[in-house]
């Protein structure tokens, strides 16, 4: 078997995720993901961030036929999520005399998952753990994004096994490395990936790059996605991008629409958006887009206009979702509109305000309620001011 070195002595052992339709049962996977893993063998052996439980033979066979009959003898938990952790059962079978490590907080929900754990080893900030030639270093980014988040520096090599900082959905289509892939095919997923996973968390994601910036690092070998050894300064000025979440000029139009109505106004509003000068007009229906997709151009732009139908005194139920993971996640710096569309009474405009209220959501124009469908002249000139408005608000910030 052809083995996959990042240096001398270090290996990738992860493996591809195309079977499974949503991560976390929620967000869609339409290019999969990847479950990263590591192997160093030295004088001791580690194993850095397991694998999802589903994939256990295939993880197995890969360690196996590095080790050539040698045993591990440290497992490194960076993080305690089931999608890293969940092989831990069949490896502490495999090899029960391993030494699995953990920082102070990793253990008590680690357990909680699978059980006891005999061979513990607790490890605080900076604290390292030889291997031989390779030393191990440890360093805590707590809420990135569990309280017990950790990452692996590996001094000889430069090499940060860095958890889920620096990830992004997709699996890994052949090319490992940054520089065996066109980037632009997996920014996207990296984007959606930090807005839905990490982005509650920006300020802790932010002072985690800083830490890591007192180190000399060569490579970034994250928990999912690519490994990072020829273009680091463009993945950490992603995140670190993100992080401060600093928008591009761009307007997000989102519509909740059950006989068309509000969809037909969504595209006057995106037309009075187009015409006051943003180029970047995205326009999705969210009965048809998840609600991820949408959350990660959210995180990239600007503006962003919500409008969504009344439906039993309320609003058209898919929106429910987004704005909730609006105000979840707390988007900084936008700017807002609200429209919608009523029949006998209104009652989508009004739940928005409701949203728009509790997230101080900083609304730029007057909201708009359209009775019926919108035929009447006045209705088309509000709608395309809406626009216009969010627009030039995002131009001129």
């Amino acid at each position: 078997m052809q083995q996959i070195k990042l240096t001398e002595n270090i290996y990738y052992v992860g493996v591809n995720d195309r079977r499974t339709d949503r991560f976390e049962n929620h967000i869609e996977l339409p290019n999969g993901v990847s479950y990263n893993s590591y192997l160093i063998v030295e004088e001791k052996v580690a194993l850095i961030d397991p694998v999802e439980a589903g994939f256990i033979e295939e993880y197995l066979f890969k360690i196996k036929s590095v080790l050539h009959g040698r045993k591990v003898d440290y497992l490194i938990i960076n993080h305690d999520e089931p999608d890293h952790s969940g092989s831990i059962a069949a490896l502490l079978m495999e090899w029960p005399e391993i030494q699995v490590v953990g920082n102070a907080k990793t253990f008590a929900p680690l357990e909680a998952f699978y059980g006891p754990i005999e061979n513990k080893k607790v490890v605080a900030e900076g604290e390292t753990l030889s291997l031989g030639k390779h030393t191990l270093q440890f360093f805590m980014v707590p809420m990135v994004h569990w309280p017990e988040s950790m990452v692996t520096y590996e001094q000889s090599s430069g090499i940060v096994f860095s958890n889920d900082a620096f990830g992004g959905f997709g699996a890994l289509n052949g090319g490992i490395f940054d520089d065996q892939v066109n980037l632009a095919f997996y920014e996207d997923d990296m984007r959606r990936y930090y807005a839905n996973i990490v982005g509650k968390v920006a300020m802790q994601a932010l002072k985690a790059i800083e830490k890591l910036g007192s180190l000399e690092i060569k490579m970034i070998a994250p928990s999912h996605g690519l490994v990072w050894r020829s273009n680091l300064a463009w993945v950490i000025g992603k995140y670190t991008q993100w992080s401060k979440q600093e928008s591009e000029e761009g307007v997000v139009v989102v519509y909740g629409s059950m006989h068309g109505n509000t969809g037909v106004m969504a595209d006057i509003v995106a037309r009075g958006a187009a015409e006051a000068g943003i180029k970047e007009v995205k326009v999705y229906d969210i009965a048809k887009t998840e609600v991820s997709f949408i959350m990660s151009d959210i995180w990239k732009y600007k503006g962003i206009i919500i409008g969504a139908c009344a439906h039993y005194g309320s609003m058209f139920p898919d929106m429910t979702l987004l704005t909730h993971e609006i105000n979840e996640f707390k988007p900084k710096d936008k700017v807002f509109g609200l429209f919608g569309g009523m029949s006998w009474s209104g009652g989508g405009v009004k739940t928005l305000a409701k949203y728009a209220e509790e997230g101080k959501w900083n609304l730029v124009a007057e909201s708009v309620e359209v009775k019926g469908a919108p035929i009447r002249e006045e209705d088309w000139d509000k709608l395309y001011n809406l626009g216009k408005a969010v627009s030039e608000a995002v131009l001129n910030v």
